[in-house]
C-alpha cells in the first residue's frame, strides 16, 4: 500500500511544487470569480480579475477572506458548484447561533480522504494496521476525515467515534487496534483508564493521530509513556477540509502541509502583510483544488511559523509549527471553538450584565473552563442557595451554547477588575506551546 506515500509529490522539488501551485492557482481564481458572487465582488472592489493573477507572486493581490465573511455569506454564499454536485456538508461548531459550513463534491471527499492517507501513512500506518478513529463522527470533521483516509490505505477501520470509554478499550484490547485517532485529551483519558484497569499489557497501540486542540511536548511524552506509543499532530479547519492539512512525520519537527493541494502564507495580523519565510505570524491558506467550498487566502487567525528545513523523512513540503496561539479571541477547549461572544449572549439573555471573565487552564491532561460572572446589586443579596440554582442554570444555558461544561462562579458586583481599553475577557493560564 505504498500509493499514499507518493514521493513523486510529497518529495517532489521546490519547482515542481511551484509548477503545480502556479497552474492549479490561476485555474482556481477563474473558478471562484466565475461561479462564487460573494467573492468576485470583493475581487471586484479591490479592482482584481483573474487575468492579473498568473502564478502564486500574484496571490497577495487578492483579497482575504476572514470567518467573519462565511459567517455573513451563509448558507450558500460561497459554494463553488451547483447544489445538485455537492454531496456532503460539514460544520464548525456554532458561535453566537451562526454555524460555518463547508461543502464537499465527491472530488473534495476524494481528495480530503488522500490528505488523510498521507497522514496515517506518515504515522507508519498501513493496510496490516487496525486503526481506532475515536474522534467525533456527524458534522465534526474529525471522524469523517480519519475514517476516509483509513479506508485509503487499506486498514482495518473502528469507527468508534468519541466517548463510551469501557466500550473503546474492550475494542482497542480484542480487535487489537494499532494506530488510534482522537483528541490529545482523550487520548490521556483513555491511557489513565488503561492503566487504572491494569490493562496496558492487553493493548497493541504503536501510533496515535492527534489533533483539534491545543497540546504541549509535555502532553505528547505523557500519552506517548502511558500507551507506549509514538504521538503525531495533525492539523485542519473545516473551512478548508478538516484535518489533513498537515501533518506530522516520524522527525516530528513540525507538520508538513499538503502543498498540492494548499498554498500556506504567513501575514502580520495587523497589516495583513507578506511575512519571509520563517517569520512569526497569522496562517493564511489558499485552496488549490477544492471545487464545492474553494477559499482563498483564508485567515485561519492562528499564529505559527513555516520553515523548509530539510527534513529527515525526505519529504519537501513545507512545515508549519504548533499554533502558537489566536490571532483573535477565540479559545480552543477540549477539541471545540469558544468565543467570549457566545458566553455574553447566554448571560445578556438570562438578565446579567455584559461582566465576566473567562479562565481556562489545564489540570492534568485536561482543560478546564470557568466563567465568572457579576452579580446585580439585587442578586448579590440572594440567599447561598439562591445564588447556587442561578450558577446551575447558567452551566447549562452554557452547555447548550458551547457543547462542553463550563463551571460558572457568580461573584461579587464590580470584583471583576475594569480596563479604560479593550475589556480582559479572557485568562488562559495553559501552555499552548
Amino acid at each position: 500500500m505504498e500509493r499514499y506515500y507518493q514521493p513523486e509529490i510529497e518529495c517532489a522539488s521546490r519547482e515542481q511544487i511551484l509548477s503545480w501551485q502556479n497552474e492549479r492557482l490561476v485555474k482556481q481564481v477563474r473558478h471562484v470569480y466565475d461561479n462564487v458572487p460573494y467573492y468576485r465582488k470583493k475581487m471586484e472592489e479591490k479592482g482584481v480579475t483573474p487575468d492579473d493573477i498568473r502564478s502564486v507572486e500574484d496571490l497577495h493581490k487578492l483579497p482575504f477572506l476572514t470567518k467573519a465573511d462565511l459567517r455573513d455569506a451563509y448558507p450558500y454564499g460561497l459554494c463553488g458548484e451547483p447544489l445538485s454536485k455537492c454531496v456532503r456538508i460539514q460544520s464548525t461548531s456554532g458561535t453566537t447561533g451562526r454555524r460555518v459550513v463547508a461543502f464537499y463534491t465527491q472530488h473534495d471527499i476524494d481528495l480530503w480522504e488522500d490528505c488523510c492517507a498521507r497522514a496515517i501513512m506518515a504515522a507508519g500506518g498501513t493496510n496490516e494496521d487496525v486503526v481506532q478513529v475515536s474522534y467525533g463522527y456527524g458534522l465534526f470533521t474529525g471522524g469523517a476525515g480519519l475514517h476516509g483516509g483509513s479506508h485509503k490505505i487499506g486498514a482495518l477501520t473502528l469507527p468508534m467515534s468519541s466517548g463510551n470509554t469501557d466500550r473503546q478499550i474492550q475494542f482497542m484490547c480484542d480487535l487489537g487496534a494499532t494506530i488510534i485517532c482522537c483528541t490529545p485529551s482523550y487520548a490521556a483519558y483513555l491511557a489513565e483508564s488503561i492503566n487504572e484497569r491494569g490493562l496496558r499489557d492487553q493493548i497493541h497501540l504503536k501510533a496515535g493521530i492527534f489533533g483539534a486542540e491545543a497540546w504541549t511536548q509535555e502532553m505528547r511524552r505523557d500519552i506517548e509513556n502511558s500507551l507506549g506509543i509514538k504521538a503525531y499532530d495533525i492539523y485542519g479547519l473545516t473551512e478548508i477540509s478538516g484535518p489533513g492539512v498537515a501533518f506530522e512525520c516520524s522527525a516530528q519537527t513540525g507538520m508538513h502541509i499538503n502543498e498540492d493541494h494548499f498554498i500556506a502564507e504567513i501575514i502580520d495580523p495587523e497589516t495583513g502583510e507578506v511575512l519571509p519565510e520563517g517569520s512569526k505570524g497569522e496562517l493564511v491558506f489558499t485552496c488549490l483544488t477544492k471545487e464545492a467550498f474553494p477559499l482563498l487566502r483564508y485567515r485561519t487567525r492562528d499564529i505559527c511559523v513555516l520553515t523548509r528545513e530539510k527534513c529527515s523523512c525526505g519529504r519537501t513540503h513545507v512545515k508549519m509549527s504548533k499554533p502558537m496561539g489566536r490571532s483573535d479571541d477565540m479559545l480552543i477547549v477540549k477539541g471545540v471553538n469558544v468565543f467570549p461572544s457566545q458566553i455574553e449572549t447566554v448571560l445578556l439573555n438570562k438578565g446579567y450584565a455584559a461582566n465576566y471573565q473567562i479562565i481556562v487552564d489545564r489540570v492534568g491532561n485536561s482543560d478546564r473552563l470557568e466563567v465568572q460572572v457579576e452579580m446585580t446589586p439585587e442578586m448579590f443579596s440572594d440567599t447561598v442557595t439562591l445564588i447556587t440554582a442561578r450558577e446551575r442554570e447558567l452551566v447549562e444555558a452554557l452547555k447548550a451554547m458551547l457543547g462542553i461544561y463550563a463551571k460558572v462562579t457568580l461573584v461579587a458586583p464590580k470584583s471583576i477588575a475594569r480596563s479604560e481599553g479593550k475589556a480582559v475577557r479572557i485568562v488562559d493560564k495553559r501552555k499552548l506551546y
